[in-house]
């Protein structure tokens, strides 16, 4: 597919998986066959927030992700060390060259062993740029097997502008759609009560505009409050409006 036919595809996309799928295969071409995509907006100066409401994509398979994700290696990963503190795209030559340097502590040397195992030697890394200092997003491209770095660092020499300017794209639109882990997932009596608090409605306004009574509008707010982990309904509203699961046409 042509990069321009690429892009207006992507912006049309009606859902995550849509998306995903297109990106990956386009992100293959250039020879780039496995990608995580990792986003909170939740960041704090100490945390990165609660794992259940990060948005992660990935296409690696589920013995990598077992360990990387599940057993919380990626926190210490060169490249992930990288991208919380930079933005832009950086080659994976870095990890080399902190190994030729012997700079690598004791935890980063057991991630880059682990990646080596599995074949994920080579690649680049996208730090996504944010107006928020809560949020942060980021996407590990990953060659396929048999590709070192200096040819992959060829291929961005010759297509880097157009590959980041896929990946921030991307992004930018991942952030338009919605997405919550199954179990959070909001009924939709459960968004359309989040929606009323939202346009400033009392509890009673809300039961006259759903044809409800107040405490089975208050039963709707508490049942989202418990799908979405916060303990008010602001929160609530916040968290909902964050995954895009409020004031959408579908959600």
């Amino acid at each position: 597919m042509q990069t321009s036919k690429y892009l207006l595809a992507l912006t049309n996309a009606q859902s995550i998986e849509e998306l995903w799928d297109m990106h990956t295969r386009k992100m293959a071409s250039y020879g780039f066959d496995r990608l995580i995509y990792g986003f909170t907006h939740f960041r704090t100066s100490t945390s990165l927030g609660d794992p259940d409401d990060f948005i992660v994509l990935t296409n690696h398979d589920a013995s990598f992700l077992e360990e990387f994700l599940g057993k919380g290696l990626y926190f210490n990963g060169p490249m992930f060390r990288w991208a919380l503190d930079n933005e832009g795209a950086a080659s994976w030559r870095m990890m080399t060259d902190m190994i030729d340097q012997n700079v690598l502590t004791d935890s980063e040397r057991k991630v880059f062993e682990f990646n080596k195992k599995m074949q994920i030697t080579a690649g680049y890394s996208i730090s996504f740029r944010s107006i928020s200092p809560r949020a942060k997003g980021a996407i590990a491209l990953t060659a396929r097997p048999g590709l070192d770095q200096d040819e992959v660092d060829a291929i961005w020499a010759e297509h880097g502008d157009d590959i980041l300017v896929m990946n921030n794209l991307c992004h930018l639109k991942i952030m338009t759609l919605p997405y919550a882990r199954p179990n959070q997932t909001l009924t939709r009596r459960q968004r359309e009560a989040l929606q009323w608090v939202g346009d400033g409605k009392t509890t009673q306004d809300i039961a006259l505009l759903m044809g409800l009574t107040p405490a089975t509008v208050e039963k709707h707010l508490r049942l989202a409050r418990d799908s979405l982990k916060v303990e008010t309904t602001a929160q609530a509203v916040l968290k909902a409006s964050l995954q895009n699961q409020m004031f959408v046409v579908e959600a």
